[in-house]
């Protein structure tokens, strides 16, 4: 049987929910949507997407670290965000952690998330070598 990891970051939202941060099956790793908020569900950085996005993807980097792996391993990122006009900061903060590794990404317009404040919300997959 392939062990499975989970991970949580203490949200609110994930006992809500019923979700975890990250789940690692095997070589699999998988990071649920990620925003810039804190343990008690606050948007951090309100009305920048740059700062929102480096924060998310520092959230991202902890997770994939606590399930032993890491920016280099991951493979996919998938963006979500309610502006697309602020593409260009939200893809600078994306290059700041993936210009070497340069994984497939997506980033796509949606109405709204979670919260108004709340501007991106990211998803990344990642596979490492070792189980």
């Amino acid at each position: 049987m392939i062990e499975r990891k989970t991970v949580s970051s203490g949200s609110l939202w994930e006992a809500t929910v019923g979700y975890s941060r990250a789940v690692r099956v095997g070589t699999q790793l998988f990071v649920s949507g990620t925003t810039s908020t804190d343990q008690q569900g606050r948007t951090i950085a309100v009305g920048d997407a740059y700062a929102q996005t480096v924060h998310a993807l520092k959230k991202i980097q902890n997770a994939l670290e606590s399930l032993g792996a890491g920016l280099d391993d991951v493979t996919r990122t998938r963006m979500y965000v309610t502006d697309i006009t602020k593409w260009e900061e939200i893809g600078r903060a994306h290059n700041q952690f993936f210009h070497k590794v340069k994984p497939a990404t997506s980033m796509v317009e949606v109405r709204r998330l979670i919260s108004d404040d709340i501007l991106v919300e990211i998803e990344a997959d990642a596979v490492v070598s070792e189980t």
